[in-house]
């Protein structure tokens, strides 16, 4: 008997008939899975075969820039940008360098080294901030066929691979805008209503600003004032990214109204204006925050709280919490922003007509901030502190003309404005506002008329 034989008999005898043709049928299912192709496997498309992205060039800049808005995808194909299948994403977080980055997606020194000398554009790599969204696509191991560097959902530059080398695009996304309308009434403070009203706290703090040369919003707010905004609210793919310019906006102080509306003049400067054409800007802002308390006013018998002598308060003294932002008062030159005795960080600015104006205890600087530097009236200069010698965190600010000290909420009323409308241009201001401030007063009109009725069933 031969060795088939007698398998063929051991087979027979330990295993059922039943047994064997259960074995025999999941031996041909497990071979159908080899042999038969999948559908609903996904196939990696190589990359010369994709759809090419059309490309528009920046004349300007000298980088390819690439409008995804404006791309239509071709039927059955897809685009390389919106191929999220092959990406690896990081999001950068404070502290990560960009070495860090490329070893956490399995890269090299020598891919990141052929990345930031690939061009003269790839310099934007080595200025990366927390927030920054990083996309590396590398279909093989170690082989990086193309990188997305995102600023902001709405900018950002793609590194596509070309031999040993990478071509820079700039990419830009067109979000949606929305205009926004909001009203509200102060029964506390300015504040408070646009948090019931769920204004954004930065929206509310440039309507503070753009109404701020001719309202005092420490002293002038009353109960019962009112207020209201027309503003743009921006989208991406339907989903909220960010609040745009305020349009218009309204407030009615003590019975007195006031209206801004913003406009662009011939000459590219950005400003607010009545619909008269006068500017909203008055020479000075009446405060330098935007979120205070006055704790100590310009008081030339005053005695100090520390060295418990009759000594002149040369300022005006802003109780506040650290780290909120301080705002040049005008337009002007930066003469010092260093420490100064008891002053601790101080910043002086020199402004047109003999005017200068000085900012003590910050806890630091602003962006940028330093001897030399013109600052426009708002910019932020610096942040509330305490240092110096200070009792708590507040603002001291002093206002001098002539180097004398003033007392700078009693000199300002008699400060002229800014520059409004020029008379050559009062024609292409009303053409460009008067639909505007038609649609802004029948909001008004609309919403003003509803408050405090009931809403119908």
């Amino acid at each position: 008997m031969n060795l088939i034989e007698q398998a063929a008999i051991f087979i027979r005898r330990y295993y059922p008939r039943d047994h064997l043709y259960t074995a025999v049928a999941l031996a041909v299912f497990v071979a159908l899975l080899f042999v038969l192709p999948s559908t609903e496997s996904a196939v990696a498309v190589p990359l010369q075969t994709r759809a090419p992205i059309p490309i528009a060039t920046d004349q300007t800049s000298g980088m390819n820039q690439i409008n995804l808005s404006d791309y239509v995808v071709p039927a059955g194909n897809e685009p390389l940008l919106a191929d999220i299948t092959i990406w690896k994403n990081v999001q950068v977080q404070s502290g990560d360098n960009l070495s860090a980055i490329f070893t956490k997606v399995g890269l090299s020194n020598q891919d990141l080294f052929r990345v930031l000398n690939s061009s003269d554009e790839a310099k934007i790599l080595n200025r990366i901030y927390p927030g920054y969204e990083l996309d590396f696509m590398i279909p093989d191991q170690g082989q990086l066929e193309a990188l997305r560097v995102f600023k902001s959902p709405l900018e950002g530059y793609v590194f596509t691979r070309n031999d040993n080398s990478y071509i820079v695009e700039s990419v830009l996304k067109q979000p949606d805008v929305q205009q926004t309308f909001k009203v509200g009434t102060i029964n506390d403070s300015l504040f408070m209503a646009g948090q019931r009203e769920q204004i954004p706290a930065v929206t509310l703090m440039e309507m503070a600003n753009i109404f701020g040369g001719v309202i005092d919003f420490i002293l002038d707010p009353r109960q019962g004032d009112e207020f209201s905004i027309l503003y743009e609210e921006k989208y991406l793919d339907g989903k909220f990214i960010g609040n745009g310019e305020i349009l218009a906006s309204q407030f009615i102080n003590q019975g007195k109204k006031y209206i801004a509306i913003r406009y662009v003049k011939e000459d590219g400067t950005v400003g607010y204006y009545n619909p008269e054409g006068e500017s909203m800007r008055k020479a000075f802002l009446r405060n330098p925050l935007d979120v205070f308390r006055i704790s100590s006013n310009f008081n030339p018998s005053r005695r100090h709280p520390i060295l418990n002598t009759i000594r002149a308060h040369k300022g005006t003294d802003y109780a506040a919490p650290t780290g909120t932002p301080i705002r040049a008062t005008s337009d002007g030159r930066i003469t010092r922003a260093s420490r100064n005795g008891s002053f601790g960080n101080l910043v002086v600015i020199q402004h047109n007509g003999s005017f200068e104006t000085k900012y003590a205890h910050l806890s630091k600087y602003g962006p940028g901030i330093k001897r030399g530097v013109n600052v426009r009236q708002g910019d932020i200069i610096g942040y509330v502190g305490t240092t110096g010698s200070a009792t708590g965190p507040h603002l001291h600010y002093e206002f001098l003309l002539n180097g004398i000290h003033q007392d700078p909420r009693s000199i300002l009323d008699n400060l002229p404005q800014a520059v409004s409308i020029e008379p050559g241009e009062m024609v292409q201001f009303k053409s460009d506002t008067t639909e505007l401030l038609q649609h802004f007063s029948a909001l008004n009109d609309t919403k003003f008329l509803n408050l405090g009725q009931p809403a119908a069933d």
